[in-house]
């Protein structure tokens, strides 16, 4: 961006993120492109994260929000194992009114000039067949079509990930992994949400599911006609009786001051990212005996995945990476425990200490 305010700098310079290694500002006036590429951290390896199209409301709004999903990322790849940092980018712009072939060409060249540093991925507002695209400027690109030699729809293993946080969850409170029998409620049965549903009702779970699109609840029911229920909406799945787990596998922000008090589940394990709408809704779920497994240590299925193309996507190793997501989160639980701590701190601390490591060791 060639105009730059005052208010995007002080973003930039007094953000409560903090410790950003690198932020760049991009505009392409040809192809109406404005994005914001911000780098968290590389100590553990190049940044790696999605990229966000999104219509702001103002570019300070867009600094922001890639100033934070970076430093997530970060803390997510850590958790996840792999060698990468964190970033993340965001493209400013209704992508259904601006998204063009020579925006997101433009895109990748900026991307490209960051000599590997960053590495691209799919986010909200971008697919496989964007991230063609912008593969052919910038060949640190992941999340593309089979065809061109990507690993393509990563919903897959996300959601093997998310279910392996929840036989860790039954592990810690229960004693055992095994969830047959167990009530689940899913918010959201998209492309995560309905991969979900298949891991348990193959091994005997119940499942409740609630969706604002009615036909992907039509889809769920239609092909599990038995131990499958839908209801309304997350403001009645979140009631049912003997709910024993919770996924929200939408939106943000799912737990909140009014959601948490009437929560009857008592383990949230969900595919969501950012679920705590602030970080005392960790203590609110505690202080009922609601277990909560962090969103960003069982949601890595994704990047586990993209992370993987760039040494030659192969399934089955990527699996097995995910299927560590077990131990990770059971690992979790036990530092909670002996820090006096909740997970989503415990997970922080873990995650912190790995890259501290990685600092030490340059």
């Amino acid at each position: 961006m060639t105009d730059v305010t005052h208010g995007v700098l002080h973003t930039l310079f007094h953000s409560d993120q903090g410790g950003h290694e690198q932020v760049v500002l991009c505009q392409d006036r040809a192809s109406g492109l404005k994005a914001v590429i911000a780098i968290h951290s590389t100590a553990l390896g190049p940044a790696l994260g999605g990229t966000r199209f999104y219509p702001y409301a103002t570019e300070e709004e867009a600094v922001a929000d890639a100033l934070n999903l970076a430093r997530g990322m970060s803390y997510k790849n850590a958790m996840a194992g792999l060698d990468h940092g964190g970033g993340k980018a965001v493209i400013i712009g209704d992508p259904d009114r601006i998204k063009s072939e020579e925006l997101l060409l433009a895109y990748g060249r900026f991307v490209a000039s960051l000599g590997g540093r960053y590495v691209t991925a799919c986010d909200v507002g971008t697919y496989v067949a964007d991230m063609d695209v912008v593969a052919r400027e910038c060949r640190w690109t992941t999340g593309r079509s089979p065809e061109n030699g990507g690993a393509g729809d990563s919903s897959v293993l996300t959601a093997f990930g998310v279910y392996q946080g929840m036989r860790a969850s039954a592990q810690h409170l229960w004693g055992d992994p095994s969830l047959r029998g167990r009530k689940v409620g899913i918010a959201g049965v998209g492309k995560v949400g309905h991969h979900l549903v298949e891991h348990l009702r193959a091994e005997g779970a119940e499942v409740v599911i609630t969706d604002v699109r009615e036909e992907a609840v039509g889809r769920i029911l239609a092909a599990h006609p038995d131990g499958v229920t839908a209801v309304a909406d997350t403001a009645t799945l979140i009631r049912v009786e003997g709910l024993d787990i919770y996924a929200p596998c939408a939106l943000g922000g799912a737990l909140n001051d009014d959601t948490v008090p009437a929560l009857t589940a008592t383990v949230v394990c969900g595919a969501a990212n950012n679920q705590l709408a602030h970080p005392g809704v960790e203590k609110d779920l505690a202080d009922r005996g609601i277990l909560y497994a962090p969103d960003y240590v069982v949601n890595a299925g994704g990047v586990i995945q993209v992370a993987d193309e760039l040494h030659g996507f192969d399934f089955d190793r990527c699996k097995a990476k995910a299927a560590k997501i077990y131990d990770t989160t059971l690992a979790i639980f036990a530092r909670a425990k002996t820090d006096g701590i909740p997970p989503a701190a415990a997970a922080d601390r873990i995650a912190e200490q790995r890259m501290a490591e990685a600092r030490r060791a340059l």
